[in-house]
């Protein structure tokens, strides 16, 4: 026997890529990539105003420090505070210079001016917002040796204002300590509160759309299976949204099954229309033979005879052509209208004893159309409205079938009028329906079902416009020749 050196024994590793891929475009990570980025958000908000609190309120502290070390040097009798003592009060306050201005005179308490870079001025006495969200981070980001001039108006003494000057690296130092900590604490309480969300979501909202997301897959591959429906207790938007998916695949499966037996039972009566079409041809034939017999009495029966035949074969063609799974793809072409027309009107039974024809299109006027499908139309327009007339006793046959086109656009309108009894009105909401919209007794119902579909097909319609006492007009719509 043969061997296959090629042949690799250990199976393939399972392609994890899609799925990967599936979950990284699906609405758990999307959920979860928001939830994080409300909660850094959430920790922005809280981080800049902290820090900013934080930055204000060390140098706050500065400055009523000095002023209270001001007022214990001054405020001793007779100035027994010595120079070494006062120096050292001031040093505690942590800033080099100590300024107090006073009805204008400026009076230096502590320290000389030193010489290098100006001092970033820190003035408490205005509010600007702006300002104060940035000092922290100009503070945080600066020089270790950058110096910072804080002005405050006296709290607890008279003068205009005290004027400090102190290195910012304590400042520094803490406020990275205290920024640290607030980042720590912020992105500790954001995973709590944004892992108790997600998991919030996930069970509100992940976990039911993901159960109607594998119904919906389910029923796309088998929708004539069992159904497994959906069991919940929620009464919200997700219950009704569940609720409203087990109804519709109820009503689909029903649809379905019904659909199903139509195409059985369409099946069966198209089998069985062919075979009738056949004997009614051969009794048609027959009928024609004994026209030649000379016999009066079957002279006399012979027209009843044709009548009924001619009303079983056309029922028989029509349930034929409607019982196709679909028509044939139309073939459009351009048309001169009005030799369709003449056409038509003679295959529909219209002569000038009788209902006659009245056309009033222009003889140049063109359609893009199927030349079988509009005959197919114009016939079952131009054949109802002979019979519709020849159905009033009070008219003895004598009517007229008016024909009007004109072209909007690129649609050609052409109506179809006749000057009969007018449809009933429990027959204009049931016309386009197949067995549904026929007004004659042995009528089908499929003439008008077919003659729209045909119109569709070519790109136009086939609508009721009028009907009433005085007649009937459909309007057919087809598209014109460009």
């Amino acid at each position: 026997m043969a061997v296959n050196d090629d042949f690799d024994p250990t199976p393939p590793a399972p392609r994890r890529g899609p799925r990967r891929r599936a979950w990284i475009n699906g609405l758990s990570a999307r959920l979860l990539l928001l939830t994080a980025a409300f909660a850094i958000a959430v920790d922005l908000l809280i981080l800049f105003p902290a820090a900013a609190s934080f930055h204000e309120r060390w140098v706050t502290d500065r400055v009523r420090a000095a002023e209270v070390a001001s007022l214990v040097v001054e405020a001793a009798p007779y100035a027994t505070v010595e120079d070494s003592l006062a120096d050292r009060l001031l040093v505690g306050v942590g800033a080099d210079t100590v300024v107090l201005q006073e009805n204008g005179i400026r009076r230096l308490l502590r320290g000389t001016p030193k010489e290098g870079a100006t001092p970033h001025l820190i003035d408490l006495r205005e509010s600007d917002l702006a300002a104060r969200l940035l000092d922290p981070w100009l503070t945080l980001l600066g020089p270790d040796d950058r110096r910072i001039q804080v002005i405050a108006a006296p709290r607890w003494r008279s003068g205009d204002f005290i004027d400090i000057v102190a290195e910012a690296a304590p400042l520094k130092a803490e406020l990275r300590t205290y920024v640290l900590q607030i980042v720590f604490a912020s992105l500790v309480i954001s995973v709590l509160a944004g892992g108790l969300l997600y998991a919030g979501l996930v069970i509100l909202v992940l976990e039911p759309v993901r159960r109607v997301t594998q119904t919906i897959e389910r029923f796309r591959d088998d929708p004539e299976a069992d159904p497994r429906p959906i069991r919940h207790e929620r009464v919200d938007e997700i219950g009704r949204v569940e609720d409203e998916l087990n109804r519709m695949q109820q009503e689909v499966r029903s649809a379905l099954r019904s659909r199903a037996r139509l195409a059985a039972l369409g099946e069966a009566v198209a089998k069985i229309s062919h075979d009738l079409r056949n004997m009614l041809t051969a009794a048609q034939m027959a009928s024609d033979r004994l026209a030649d017999s000379g016999d009066p009495t079957v002279t006399r029966a012979l027209p009843r005879l044709e009548r009924a035949l001619d009303r079983a074969l056309n029922l028989a063609q029509d349930v034929l052509a409607y019982g196709r799974s679909e028509e044939p793809r139309p073939d459009p072409r351009p048309l001169r209208l009005v030799p369709a027309i003449h056409a038509a009107a003679e295959d529909a039974g219209l002569t000038d004893q009788g209902v006659r024809l009245i056309q009033r299109a222009p003889s140049r006027l063109r359609v893009e159309a199927d030349p079988e499908h509009l005959h197919r139309i114009l016939v079952n327009l131009m054949r109802n409205a002979r019979e519709a007339i020849e159905a009033d006793p009070e008219r003895d046959g004598i009517g007229r079938v008016s024909l009007s086109a004109v072209r909007t656009g690129d649609k050609v309108e052409i109506r179809v009028r006749d000057d009969g009894p007018g449809l009933p009105a429990r027959a204009r909401e049931r016309l386009f329906l197949p067995f549904q919209g026929s007004t004659r007794r042995n009528g089908a119902g499929l003439g008008l079902p077919i003659a729209r579909e045909l119109a569709q097909a070519g790109g136009g319609d086939l609508v009721l416009d009028v009907t009433g006492p005085g007649g009937t007009v459909f309007l057919l719509t087809l598209p014109a020749q460009h």
